[in-house]
């Protein structure tokens, strides 16, 4: 099988500088079937979850708060959460803004199993 993608490296600062819209993913890089996706964090976002989709959540720059039924968890620079399929979540920017890198299936919807007016279908690529 031949390898048709190029190695590059990708600056993060220069990667969030670049994106002007919030709760927006756009793909930074694919790991076989995973994506490796950067957002720009502001205010709530809806509740939601992936019925088959686990997710990491690394906080680049800002903090944010990852709702939970269960209880809520924030995330300061630095930190990450990984939310299991099937639990219901908010991501809430607690800063002005937050850059938040995620890993997750490309299958993956940003808003899970509801569909809002935040909910991006067809993700640019950085």
């Amino acid at each position: 099988m031949k390898n048709t993608s190029t190695v590059q490296k990708i600056n993060l600062t220069e990667a969030f500088g670049s994106i002007s819209d919030n709760w927006s993913p756009k793909i930074a890089g694919d790991i076989n079937d995973v994506q490796v996706k950067l957002a720009k964090f502001q205010g709530k976002f809806d509740w939601h979850h992936h019925d088959v989709e686990d997710e990491l959540f690394l906080v680049v720059k800002g903090k944010m708060r990852m709702g939970l039924r269960t209880g809520d968890v924030d995330l300061d620079e630095g930190e990450m959460i990984v939310v299991p399929h099937g639990v219901e979540h908010r991501p809430e920017a607690l800063t002005d803004e937050c850059h938040v890198l995620m890993l997750e299936p490309n299958s993956t919807l940003n808003t899970g199993n509801v569909i809002t007016d935040k909910t991006v279908r067809e993700l640019d690529r950085i």
